[in-house]
């Protein structure tokens, strides 16, 4: 395989070289736990303390207001699980949508087990949250609504400031899993009324295993990993002073580029996105065609599977992912692309290709130029396809 090329940018990204070489001196000469008081250790904790510093200007917000966790999964985890504690005396009711993470439905999951409630809004055939069906799910016992920034599978983003504003009408809490939008769009959590917000390192070019969570000052939250006072007490444990210090700089960077970077993306993403509409009969777009992350372009095929289509496109040198599920086990395709209304058959057909700022035109021509060709081949093979020509001929 001469060259490969990266589609995935949504599932991880390469550590920029300046943040390898931000981090390099942490893992061997400044070593020092940034919590013991002598001098060396002093610089570690200075260290740390820009990190918090760069994010917290980032968000429009102060360096209190941020914990480092080990990321988004953990931020998410601790953002709903310890809000529910904190405020189950006011209620049990909580609010997310149809589309989230995994890392946000599960604990949802594990929430009701402990005996909370849980409303699921829906999202229109874009994948956009019906903010009428929000209101009106709210009542006098919820305490919190969680909802993403912009969707992992097909881009969407949803209106973050509206929900915010219901949320604080209502006296609600209110939580958005960042994790793809962070680095992508820009947010200040004031304007957007956000009471907490989760982000990871690795997903705008910065170290895997860091993240953070965003707390409002003035939320009760309770310790979501107890032993030591680090993180003001509420996350235990010796920092990661090496990661923290990379997703400093690969924040400092995604957003002194973001401009440039995501504009030179979305004009991209809008190419290849026409060509393949063009280009690719039966095939649709997924997510809204406005309203969606610069780099994202979810697609499903009729007549063909998204799990053959990967697979025949990673012995091209294609590295992307499918909407489906099939990929990890499950037969049933993405719970997303069912959300917005696609059928079974067509849910599994699908794919998502998410560019980075190395992703050149000449890269998405040969991409486009082999998916037309994997998908003619994969039709020919196709009973279903078959079928729908003779009966249109």
């Amino acid at each position: 395989m001469d060259k490969i090329i990266y589609l995935d940018h949504a599932a991880t990204t390469a550590a920029r070289p300046e943040v390898v070489e931000a981090m390099l001196p942490y893992f061997t000469e400044s070593y020092w736990n940034p919590s013991s008081v002598y001098t060396p250790a002093s610089a570690n904790r200075k260290a740390v303390d820009q990190s918090r510093e760069i994010i917290a200007k980032s968000l429009g917000t102060q360096s209190q207001n941020i914990y480092f966790t080990a990321g988004g999964s953990e931020s998410d985890n601790w953002a709903l699980k310890a809000a529910a504690e904190a405020y189950e005396n006011k209620g049990k009711h909580i609010i997310t949508s149809t589309i989230e993470h995994h890392a946000i439905l599960h604990t949802c999951d594990y929430l009701q087990s402990k005996g909370f409630e849980i409303t699921y809004v829906d999202v229109d055939e874009t994948g956009i949250l019906k903010l009428d069906e929000l209101e009106a799910a709210i009542r006098p016992d919820t305490i919190l609504i969680s909802v993403m920034f912009a969707n992992n599978e097909i881009g969407t983003i949803q209106p973050i400031k509206e929900i915010g504003e219901i949320a604080q009408k209502h006296g609600i809490i209110f939580h958005t899993d960042a994790v793809q939008a962070y680095g992508q769009l820009p947010i200040d959590v004031d304007e957007y009324h956000i009471d907490m917000l989760s982000a990871s390192g690795h997903k705008l070019n910065g170290p895997k295993g860091v993240g953070f969570l965003y707390i409002r000052k003035g939320l009760k939250l309770r310790s979501f990993i107890h032993g030591g006072a680090q993180e003001r007490k509420r996350r235990a444990g010796t920092e990661n002073v090496t990661g923290i210090v990379g997703l400093g700089k690969a924040v400092e960077i995604a957003f002194d580029t973001m401009e440039e970077r995501t504009k030179k993306e979305t004009e991209l993403r809008d190419y290849a996105m026409n060509r393949i509409l063009a280009e690719v009969p039966y095939c649709r777009i997924n997510g809204d065609r406005k309203k969606r992350l610069p780099n994202n372009i979810n697609i499903s095929v009729q007549f063909i599977e998204g799990e053959s289509l990967l697979i025949m496109l990673d012995m091209a040198g294609i590295c992307a992912s499918s909407g489906s599920a099939c990929t990890s086990g499950s037969l049933d395709p993405s719970h997303v692309l069912l959300a917005i209304g696609l059928p079974h058959e067509i849910a599994h057909g699908s794919l998502r290709m998410t560019l980075g700022e190395e992703t050149t035109k000449e890269d998405m021509d040969y991409v486009i130029e082999k998916l037309k060709e994997i998908v003619e081949k994969l039709r020919t093979m196709s009973p279903l396809y078959e079928d729908f020509v003779k009966k249109n001929s």
